[in-house]
């Protein structure tokens, strides 16, 4: 059998299984191309079970795609916020405003249209497409890529795009286009559920089994293959919560870079004078616990301080309130901002 032909068997079977039994899944409920979208972007470098509780919420606050474009961006980065890479969200909105102005306020179903909007890629724009509109196209993520990579005991380096594009050749012949969507999510659910990125697959349940190269000869932890991740550096900062009147010290970051445009708590690299920083005057300096960040091409390894302060300086002051229901706060700020909001 050649290597087509057992893409093509590879792909029926896997259609046949998912429809047999898979995850309930609220987006799974629905075809409109909105809701599948957004659950997209959300699932991007996000667990499914993490996912679920933010796409209800902002589902419920933002049912339309009307409602996204129009929505005030602090509350577009409050419904966000504990997600992560908040340029997704952004995007969102900007894509939102482009349905809106040239597709007539209805989202795109079609795989081409959707490639044009901002934030939606190859994988994306095929999900949709695939699931929403029934278009026979692949959509290849990481977890097609490890699937296809042991099935053919291939070397790839699953992070290279070509390697990438090179899958979507290899799949687009193959698909069932009487169940397209069905396909993708299977492949999705398979990579997910049995073919599993850490640690060894569940082989025993896997419904191609008996094709795969890499259970044939035993080197499933061999595939697939990725380059060495490179050592990220590491920033130590101390992180201040500072209070005044009962209010709470935040800034926002700069309109470019690392978390752009976002409320923080005021912070210092370690061994700078946070007061000669800040403008102001710190009394009863107290300090926190240590928390870790992780970015991804940097580390921020910071120390707390909950300090007082008579003194205005640049910073906004807000309430507890106001910080648990209006300002949307890095995940990088989480341990401190839970910390604050039990003072």
């Amino acid at each position: 059998m050649t290597q087509q032909e057992t893409v093509k068997q590879a792909l029926r079977r896997l259609c046949a299984w998912y429809q047999q039994g898979h995850r309930d899944l609220p987006w799974r409920r629905t075809q409109d191309p909105y809701a599948v979208w957004i659950s997209e972007i959300m699932l991007q470098q996000t667990r499914v079970q993490a996912v679920i509780p933010y796409y209800e919420r902002f589902m419920q606050a933002l049912p339309t795609v009307q409602a996204l474009a129009e929505v005030p961006e602090e509350q577009l980065l409050k419904l966000w916020e504990g997600l992560g890479y908040y340029s997704r969200a952004r995007n969102l909105q900007k894509a939102a405003r482009t349905v809106c102005a040239e597709f007539d306020g209805r989202m795109p179903r079609d795989r081409d249209a959707l490639l044009t909007l901002s934030g939606i890629g190859a994988y994306t724009a095929g999900a949709v497409a695939s699931i929403a509109g029934g278009q026979c196209c692949p959509a290849v993520d990481g977890n097609v890529l490890r699937v296809l990579s042991r099935l053919f005991a291939r070397d790839w380096d699953i992070t290279s795009q070509k390697v990438k594009q090179l899958a979507e050749q290899e799949l687009q012949p193959a698909m069932p286009c009487a169940c397209p969507g069905d396909c993708n999510q299977a492949l999705m659910e398979l990579g997910a559920m049995i073919c599993v990125p850490n640690g060894a697959p569940d082989c025993a349940h896997c419904p191609l089994a008996d094709l795969c190269e890499a259970q044939k000869t035993h080197r499933q932890l061999d595939f697939p293959v990725k380059k060495p991740k490179k050592v990220r550096p590491i920033e130590r900062r101390v992180v201040y919560i500072i209070w005044k009147d009962g209010r709470i010290a935040v800034r926002k970051r700069p309109k470019q870079g690392l978390l752009a445009n976002l409320w923080e708590f005021p912070h210092v690299l370690e061994g700078e004078d946070a007061q000669q920083t800040f403008g102001i005057a710190l009394t009863q300096q107290k300090p926190l616990r240590r928390a870790k960040h992780v970015f991804t091409h940097l580390e921020w390894h910071m120390t707390g301080v909950q300090a007082q302060t008579s003194d205005g300086g640049t910073f906004t002051w807000v309430t507890p309130q106001q910080l648990e229901q209006e300002i949307a706060l890095p995940s990088a700020f989480r341990v401190y901002r839970t910390i604050a909001l039990q003072a």
